[in-house]
């Protein structure tokens, strides 16, 4: 047996595989809320088409939180329990997505689903800010991982000034806002090469 195994190290396969099932999760809570068109007409199926868009904005964003989220662990050496309860809290937060979602596509994208949505987001970006923090700070005798991640915050704080223009642009043109969360999650739909490092996990409390 390892040293670490004697130490009762938790594996980083225990939070990946967690976090996994709970973007899985997510993610098929928001297909089931999409209903189908109760006619075969064109006209129909443009009844559901703020559902299908909601749906495929929000499907966009935890893939790019599953693949971001995914590359974050990696730099991890060891897990806190700091680590542990941010990440959970960025769950709770990614949670909310589908409820948010479908009441964005019930709604037309009306003005005030938009702008909470637009907060849901601030929140989660908060969230993962808060989750790459906590992994730096752990990982305080590594001065290469803040280097690492400079680039990954810049684009982060980016994300949150956008999100938050975004609340009261809703209530001018829900429209741009959506605009504003698709680029968003297309800027950060390659996740950051340069913050993966190698070596194994260690489980401090």
């Amino acid at each position: 047996m390892s040293e670490s195994r004697r130490a009762g190290v938790i594996p980083t396969s225990r939070i990946e595989a967690f976090s996994d099932g709970m973007f899985a999760i997510i993610i098929t809570i928001m297909v089931l809320e999409i209903k189908p068109p109760h006619g075969a007409g064109w006209n129909d199926i443009k009844t559901v088409l703020p559902a299908l868009i909601s749906y495929v904005m929000s499907f966009l964003f935890v893939g790019v939180y599953w693949g971001n989220h995914h590359h974050l662990l990696l730099t991890a050496r060891r897990l806190s329990s700091g680590i542990m309860l941010t990440n959970l809290n960025l769950l709770f937060w990614l949670s909310l997505i589908p409820f948010v979602t479908g009441w964005v596509g019930e709604n037309n994208f009306g003005s005030l689903p938009v702008a909470i949505y637009a907060v849901l987001l601030d929140f989660c970006g908060l969230s993962y800010t808060a989750l790459q923090k906590m992994i730096e700070a752990s990982h305080a005798d590594d001065p290469l991982l803040k280097e690492r991640f400079k680039r990954h915050s810049a684009k982060g704080w980016l994300s949150l000034i956008c999100y938050t223009a975004a609340i009261p642009i809703a209530y001018l043109n829900s429209y741009i806002s959506i605009v504003i969360f698709f680029v968003i999650a297309i800027i950060w739909l390659i996740p950051d090469k340069s913050i993966i490092l190698s070596g194994g996990t260690e489980f401090e409390v």
